[in-house]
């Protein structure tokens, strides 16, 4: 993976370019970024730079050779100065780009495929491949679920570090570098422990890079000894601009897409998949449901939504968050400094109506935990069922016989 075919980044980027040329790069990385940022595609980006023989370092040393005579031959200038991307053409960059690099390991959560197994990340090589292929942009949640995981919980195993200090005492047999790539190192537990001497005494040229989502889940003593790159939000011109671009998506839904989004490619992702749903309706039916038609109506939506899937249930929950959130900054702003399409910019205004900010928070608050339940399974009637209670005694104080 080229650093051209990630979205946006563009410091971060310059910034891991200049730490390879300048022969600056630290011998344990944490990229940290949320989800939907591209942290995981930016790692792999990084790695095929690294390894890329147009590159690196190593290759200049090796085609220097040393003297007839016995002294230090003349300091060769690196093959790839002033280069800020990999060439893309070279046999490492080709195999890179296939996820095939013998120097490059791969470790990521995993679950046993029998009972009694002890799964390691190279058992599931294939799937990682054809994963990173069609959904770069993918969640553990999303991994999980395509290696048929279901309700089960994927684990960086005692076994797994195991074998990464058996990879990564070998000789590397092309790069000169051997790197090691963790996602998700927040599924490592506290056999990650035996992984602390290698990280902190490596071999020569041995580079770990851990890409993770939630710095206070990652064990202390691990992340202690690494360098932090954080990976910030992408912003709404970059997800609009990706989905014009790669999803083929007019402009005016993709900017649209992009603001919900928040900085979250995948989200945006979901979103388009789901952009003819018509979640204003959906939402105005509910809102009705809990404020002036009683609880006949409450329970005949409760039974319509909890029809739709996990992922549309989590998108409409999303979809409310947002318009929550785009109320605050109207009664904030003013309506001339917010740019929503018309319909979203109406509907925010009447929130403010039957709902102040400290109630909107709450809303808020309740959305996501709903959001995260919904992930975990959570059944759909009783959990949509407990929050339109909770929805209706947070604006009970404030209700208004017109609501929507």
């Amino acid at each position: 993976m080229l650093f051209k075919n990630v979205i946006g980044q563009a410091d971060a980027k310059l910034h891991l370019a200049n730490m390879v040329q300048q022969d600056r790069i630290s011998h344990a990385l944490l990229f940290l970024g949320k989800e939907g940022v591209g942290a995981l595609p930016l790692a792999i980006a990084f790695a095929q730079y690294v390894v890329c023989e147009k590159v690196n370092r190593k290759a200049a040393t090796e085609q220097a050779g040393p003297s007839l005579f016995g002294d230090e031959p003349p300091a060769a200038p690196r093959p790839g100065a002033g280069m800020l991307d990999s060439c893309g053409e070279c046999p490492s960059c080709q195999k890179m780009q296939q996820l095939m690099h013998p120097d490059v390991h791969y470790s990521y959560p995993v679950i046993p495929r029998k009972p009694g197994d002890k799964p390691l990340s190279s058992d599931y090589i294939s799937e990682w491949r054809e994963f990173i292929a069609k959904y770069p942009y993918g969640n553990s949640y999303d991994w999980l679920q395509f290696i048929g995981a279901e309700n089960k919980q994927g684990n960086i195993t005692a076994y797994e570090c195991n074998d990464i200090i058996r990879k990564l005492s070998l000789k590397s047999f092309e790069s000169g570098f051997k790197i090691l790539l963790m996602w998700m190192p927040e599924y490592l537990g506290n056999e990650g422990n035996k992984l602390l001497k290698l990280i902190e005494e490596p071999p020569p040229d041995t580079l770990f890079i851990l890409v993770a989502e939630n710095e206070s889940l990652i064990l202390q003593t691990i992340l202690s000894r690494t360098q932090l790159v954080k990976i910030p939000a992408l912003t709404h011109q970059e997800i609009s601009a990706a989905l014009i671009e790669k999803a083929k998506m007019a402009e005016d839904p993709a900017r649209q897409i992009a603001l919900i989004a928040e900085g979250n490619y995948r989200e945006a992702l979901q979103l388009m998949q789901h952009a003819d749903e018509d979640w204003q309706s959906l939402l105005r039916d509910w809102l009705n449901a809990i404020l002036k038609n009683g609880p006949i109506a409450q329970v005949k939506w409760i039974d319509e939504v909890s029809k739709l899937g996990r992922e549309k249930q989590k998108q409409f929950l999303r979809y409310f968050t947002h318009l929550l959130e785009q109320a605050i900054r109207l009664h904030a702003m003013g309506p001339a400094n917010l740019h929503l399409p018309d319909k979203e910019k109406d509907f925010a205004g009447r929130l403010n109506k039957i709902a102040a900010f400290n109630q909107q928070q709450a809303i808020i608050e309740e959305l996501d935990k709903a959001t995260y339940y919904i992930e975990r399974n959570a059944n759909a009637k009783m959990l949509f069922h407990a929050l339109t209670i909770k929805l209706y005694h947070i604006i009970a104080n404030k209700q208004t016989a017109t609501v929507i």
